[in-house]
């Protein structure tokens, strides 16, 4: 696979595309990385993702592969030579694409409460997102990383969540580590490797970004 053109359109606070540039950097996948300014979307984007028209996309050898679950899961068969991501066990590949999809119905639109509503919605926002992490701490249980000793494919879908931590905690008015202290371990030792280090911007700069949103959004 010496030869593939490898091109990533992203945007660098989204928690998606943060899954394919650990993916990549697990892999060790040389690629061109593309930031896009989604309030003037490119017409490459528009043209490699002209159903939903939204980053993340991998653009494998002029080829596009839409949806960020799916281009880890592209990732990990394409160039499997290396760090597999994916348990090989059916069963339990099922069950991380299950933990997977919960993250991507759960997760986002919870924790998008906590900053972008006020009063009794945001409180049941917070509440809810409580309830998101607490199942997913249960899932982790005493083990190291979500699929047991080996970092992989659930691990990527949560952790890119994580430098967004200090805005959820900014405006909830609460502490993570408090109500789930095994998940925040468990991200602690994620922010350990090198892809993942490499791969999550300072949580500081997403707060920031995060004061603009709300500032747009008339919430500032």
């Amino acid at each position: 696979m010496a030869n593939d053109e490898v091109v990533l359109l992203d945007f660098w606070p989204s928690m998606f595309g943060m899954r394919l540039r650990i993916a990549l950097a697990e892999k060790e996948v040389k690629y061109e990385y593309k930031e896009e300014d989604l309030r003037n979307k490119s017409p490459l984007l528009l043209q490699m993702n002209p159903i939903h028209k939204k980053i993340p996309v991998l653009i494998h050898n002029g080829k596009p592969v839409c949806e960020s679950n799916i281009a880890v899961e592209y990732i990990d068969e394409v160039w499997k030579d290396k760090a597999p991501l994916l348990p090989s066990d059916p069963y339990d590949r099922a069950q991380a694409r299950f933990w997977a999809d919960y993250i991507d119905k759960k997760m986002y639109e919870t924790a998008r409460k906590i900053y972008m509503v006020k009063g009794e919605e945001q409180e049941a926002g917070k509440k809810d997102f409580i309830e998101v992490l607490k199942v997913l701490e249960g899932a982790l249980g005493d083990k190291p990383y979500f699929g047991g000793d080996n970092f992989g494919f659930v691990d990527i879908a949560l952790i890119g969540f994580y430098c967004w931590f200090h805005a959820y905690e900014t405006y909830g008015n609460f502490s993570i580590e408090a109500v789930c202290p095994k998940l925040v371990a468990w991200a602690k030792r994620c922010m350990q490797r090198d892809s993942v280090a490499k791969s999550l911007p300072d949580q500081h700069k997403v707060l920031e970004f995060v004061k603009v949103i709300r500032q747009a959004n008339g919430l500032e």
